[in-house]
């Protein structure tokens, strides 16, 4: 494993992290026997606006039946939603072993360890053979991978033809520094924000067909600002995104939503085809 490598995955490691869901679990009276996606709700989708933006996008083109793979899938919120809501076989793939862990215990967890499957692997590097997937989803993800060009013909490369790529995510919108800590890196060497350009660009020399793109930011500022009132009037939540980004989560909020009003960053959802 290289050194930058490390660096990412060390950003993200929370020790014991299934451990300490459960148990927060248990602190908030929930059944350990009985739990159900809903209980862990709060903390499953490490991206702005959770489950919610994860149901627009699955609904925004055919998923039903899909066999779908999430890059980057953290502790696998989406892929225990899409095989539930939308019956697809999902695989997802993360480079945190922490991550895969819980991600793979909480499946068993909540009774969908038949249609999920976790593993830890490289989004630049995808260890499946060529056409394997009708779906390739990925959401904030991109921010930590250096070679943009690599990461996305991994993803042309597994997708069947005709297959879709659906992709949420984090841009730079201008040239302006942004503010540190944010969820995805402590510091800039860690963080690789380019413009949708650079995105639309690769993805058009790979051949893929764009369909549509949305605008995302003004929901994920008001996403934000609700959540930092929530913070400052209760503190932090037993079981929420705090539980993934620990004692700077406060930060990490505060200069996240910075950058979105400053018109540093930008949020974008889109939808292309093969």
């Amino acid at each position: 494993m290289g050194a930058l490598t490390s660096q990412i995955e060390n950003h993200y490691y929370r020790p014991d992290l299934y451990d300490d869901i459960l148990n927060r679990l248990k602190e908030m009276g929930v059944d350990i026997e009985n739990v159900t996606r809903k209980d862990i709700a709060s903390v499953d989708e490490f991206h702005v606006r959770g489950a919610e933006v994860s149901r627009e996008l699955a609904k925004t083109v055919s998923v039903n039946n899909a066999k779908l793979l999430d890059v980057g899938c953290g502790i696998g919120g989406p892929c225990r939603m899409l095989a539930d809501e939308f019956n697809c076989k999902t695989i997802g793939l993360d480079l945190s072993e922490e991550f895969i862990k819980t991600a793979t215990n909480l499946s068993k967890l909540v009774g969908l360890n038949n249609s999920t499957e976790f593993i830890q692997g490289d989004a630049t590097n995808l260890p499946f053979e060529n056409k394997s997937f009708d779906v390739v989803w990925t959401q904030h993800v991109q921010m930590n991978i250096n070679d943009k060009l690599k990461f996305y013909s991994e993803i042309d490369r597994v997708l069947t033809n005709k297959g879709t790529f659906i992709y949420y995510d984090i841009f730079k919108k201008g040239d302006n520094e942004i503010d540190y800590p944010m969820p995805w890196a402590n510091e800039s060497k860690i963080s690789f924000l380019e413009q949708i350009s650079k995105m639309e660009s690769i993805l058009h020399t790979l051949g893929l067909q764009k369909e549509r793109s949305s605008d995302q930011t003004a929901n994920g500022i008001i996403f934000f600002e609700n959540l930092l009132k929530k913070i400052m009037q209760f503190g932090p939540p037993k079981l929420g995104l705090n539980v993934l980004m620990g004692a700077s989560t406060k930060d990490k909020i505060t200069n996240l939503l910075r950058g979105l009003k400053e018109e540093k960053i930008i949020l974008q959802s889109g939808v292309y085809k093969k």
